[in-house]
């Protein structure tokens, strides 16, 4: 009842100099702006009742690498030492000590593998360092992607490929101890 004689008032008066319009009249008078009126579920969709998910790891969800030293890996809790190869259905020892040691005898177990993989990551250690073109040849032949990375944003890159479910593997080398490291242990 206030809520129409409010706006009867405000019709027939200007505020400093603006005039209320006759729509003003009905939104105005709504008794959705008037104080005891209060929503309930079956005004709005906003009020209905709300579902909440947990996110949580699903089983089969892929591995995770979880850190990383110069020593090795944790991936899975499983501590891997040394350079790695991890693959969809394993976590396997790499036989390479260096960038320049991946040639396309130490990349042929990545493209062997059934399902195929989509993209393979490669951490090349504390910096992005070259590979050798006839291995990137060999890879683009057998139609895998490949991405060349330094080791820590190789980790982060191959957690997130396997996060969105695709089929991905990664070669690592653990980063060298860096001299900060070192400056500060001493």
């Amino acid at each position: 009842m206030a809520a129409v004689v409010c706006a009867r008032f405000l019709l027939q008066r200007s505020t400093h100099g603006f005039l209320f319009s006759s729509r003003a009249a009905a939104a105005l008078s709504s008794p959705f702006l008037s104080r005891s009126h209060r929503l309930g579920p079956g005004d709005d969709e906003m009020y209905q009742r709300t579902s909440v998910s947990v996110m949580q790891k699903e089983p089969g969800g892929g591995v995770m690498i979880h850190s990383y030293s110069s020593r090795g890996f944790n991936i899975d809790g499983n501590k891997v030492f040394g350079p790695c190869a991890v693959l969809p259905p394993a976590i396997l020892q790499w036989n390479v000590g260096s960038h320049e040691d991946i040639t396309e005898e130490s990349v042929s177990l990545f493209h062997m593998l059934e399902p195929r993989i989509e993209i393979l990551v490669l951490g090349t250690g504390a910096r992005v360092e070259r590979i050798k073109p006839s291995v990137l040849a060999l890879l683009k032949r057998k139609g895998i992607a490949v991405e060349v990375q330094d080791t820590p944003n190789a980790c982060a890159t191959f957690n997130f490929l396997t996060s969105e479910r695709r089929v991905a593997a990664a070669g690592l080398i653990p980063p060298p101890i860096s001299t900060a490291l070192e400056a500060v242990q001493e």
